[in-house]
């Protein structure tokens, strides 16, 4: 058995290296096509890679630019902490009385999942006027149900063993839920939190670009009419690398070491 394993270690230790390599000429691949394409098509319609390269280093450089950047990630936070707190909320009372779960997952739920994200923005555009609320209000509620069904999944899930020992050895409601409950819906609480920043900065771009007056969605509505491609390319590649950036810099480590926590604990 032990050898075994020591086979497909050894295995995959030697195919990690041709994986990258594997993964280094396909980036190469896609850099040589784009710069290739981009020699024979105007520059309003594919830039190449050095421009946009370019641009991308004035970005981080500008102020005005970092300041709308700034502001798309108050957007970010401001819609995940409201989504998160009134989705554990809903979640709660819907795993605590019964009356009120079909309410919440019979029917909130499944209507704020069927509700198209761009109709939450024309509406907050007709409510509040082209402004941070209007961004805030659509992406929190396009995010709302990823925090509902992780967190009623988790609340499911519950350990009812546990808890019943957890009443036990203490009377103290708050002291079951900070010890007991909340550890074991962290796998959940990390879940929803993980899809939302994920999800967030798909929509809250489309937001920004029709909703909204500041922001790097409006930086994009701006570069869009102006024909300024260099910083549409600019600002979609420096979004796809800060969201995969947080990606693999903090999600994943997160996850993998509460995948070691609860598998050990199984």
């Amino acid at each position: 058995m032990i050898a075994a394993l020591a086979s497909v270690s050894k295995t995959e230790s030697n195919s990690r290296p041709k994986t990258v390599v594997v993964a280094h000429l396909f980036t190469l691949a896609v850099l040589l096509i784009w710069w290739g394409y981009s020699q024979i098509v105007p520059d309003y319609q594919l830039p190449g890679p050095g421009p946009v390269a370019r641009r991308v280093g004035s970005f981080l450089t500008n102020g005005n630019d970092l300041t709308q950047l700034g502001i798309s990630l108050l957007h970010v936070t401001a819609a995940i902490g409201i989504a998160f707190v009134l989705g554990c909320a809903l979640a709660v009372l819907s795993h605590s009385f019964q009356t009120l779960h079909l309410l919440i997952d019979g029917r909130i739920t499944p209507f704020l999942n069927a509700f198209s994200g761009i109709g939450w923005l024309f509406l907050a555009i007709l409510w509040f006027g082209l402004n941070d609320t209007t961004v805030i209000f659509a992406v929190t509620l396009i995010l709302l149900p990823f925090t509902i069904i992780n967190i009623g999944a988790g609340l499911r899930e519950l350990d009812r063993d546990l808890l019943e020992l957890g009443k036990s050895l203490s009377p103290n409601p708050l002291r079951r839920t900070m010890k007991i409950v909340v550890p074991l819906l962290l796998p959940y609480l990390f879940t929803a939190l993980r899809t939302s920043f994920g999800v967030s900065w798909k929509v809250v771009l489309t937001a920004e670009l029709f909703g909204g007056n500041s922001g790097v969605g409006y930086l994009l509505n701006v570069a869009r009419q102006e024909f300024d491609t260099e910083t549409i390319f600019a600002i979609i590649f420096f979004i796809l690398m800060f969201v995969a950036g947080s990606e693999i810099v903090l999600f994943r480590p997160i996850q993998r070491r509460l995948d070691r926590r609860f598998a050990r604990g199984q």
